[in-house]
């Protein structure tokens, strides 16, 4: 899996739901897509990365939710 693929894949999902007005309903929705749309796979290579490069190269956005998300995509 191409990690810079993947990180692409994010900030734009979260450019998405950044667009919403309520912002926990938006970090949220972020943690939710990922959870239901990647695979296992996808996710743990994500929180690998996540704790490795401290989510160098996500959005704010992004970070946040995966943070704040981090039990629901383990």
């Amino acid at each position: 899996m191409n990690t810079e693929h993947l990180i692409s894949m994010l900030n734009r999902i979260g450019q998405f739901f950044a667009a919403m007005p309520d912002r926990a309903e938006a970090l949220e929705g972020i943690a939710m897509h990922v959870k239901r749309s990647w695979d296992p796979r996808m996710r743990r290579e994500l929180l690998s990365y996540l704790d490795e490069n401290d989510g160098k190269g996500l959005d704010p956005v992004v970070l946040q939710a995966l943070r704040q998300h981090r039990q629901l995509l383990a």
